[in-house]
């Protein structure tokens, strides 16, 4: 069962699984289960898509209940209008906060801008040599995208070099091959914690947020660093 994490007449959010693919696709053949046909046949109503979570990403997915709900918040996060905020395990240590504005291709090769604010919540070091360092280093991030680029937050850490842990092909090798072999670790550590916006049918202030999952609880405790949601 989905854990669904809000739900009125129009919109319905769950905490999706890392893994676990928002609809079917060309590109993932190996697998016959989808957030939408869960979610769809868990509550017994059609549901439609308000936005994308890469399949590796964990976190808030919002849906409509109706096509004309969907007509309206889809523009909202054309227009920048929800706020989106992520948690994220990064290798290296980070500075305190930062933005990166860094334009990114989409696959056909057009230009668009891209921008994402971020801000470090807590570092650890671990006594496991990494490439030609003693130890491993790793920063708790949370990440604010102000635009919604394919695989954004993915690609702007690893363009400045404290790349998401667990991340395929952004990512860096040595720390996914480094997890997987140590602590059987290959999830990826990007958790999309909340959205905020005005509802669209009934103009209310929504929050909805999700807690983190299990594998991402784990990485913390071998990290020793405090669940931020807790702070």
């Amino acid at each position: 069962m989905l854990e669904i994490l809000y739900k009125d007449e129009n919109l319905i959010a769950i905490n999706k699984p890392h893994g676990l693919l928002v609809h079917r696709s060309s590109i993932a053949a190996d697998t016959s289960l989808f957030a939408l046909q869960l979610l769809r046949d868990q509550i017994g109503k059609t549901v439609y898509p308000a936005h994308r979570l890469d399949r590796k990403t964990g976190g808030v997915l919002l849906f409509s209940l109706d096509k004309e709900t969907d007509q309206l918040i889809q523009p909202l996060f054309a227009s920048k209008a929800i706020k989106k905020r992520y948690i994220s395990i990064l290798r290296g240590f980070c500075v305190e906060e930062g933005t990166i504005d860094y334009p990114l291709a989409k696959e056909n090769g057009i230009i668009q801008e891209a921008v994402t604010h971020f801000k470090k919540l807590a570092q650890a070091e671990i006594g496991i040599p990494s490439g030609k360092f003693p130890t491993s280093r790793y920063s708790l991030v949370e990440a604010t995208p102000e635009t919604g680029r394919m695989h954004q937050l993915r690609r702007h850490f690893a363009h400045i070099l404290h790349p998401i842990i667990g991340d395929r092909p952004h990512g860096c090798n040595k720390q996914n091959r480094l997890w997987k072999e140590l602590f059987e670790m290959d999830t990826m550590m990007l958790h999309a914690q909340s959205l905020d916006f005005i509802h669209p049918r009934t103009q209310e202030s929504i929050h909805i947020k999700a807690a983190l999952q299990p594998e991402f609880h784990r990485v913390l405790n071998i990290l020793s660093i405090a669940n931020p949601q807790q702070a």
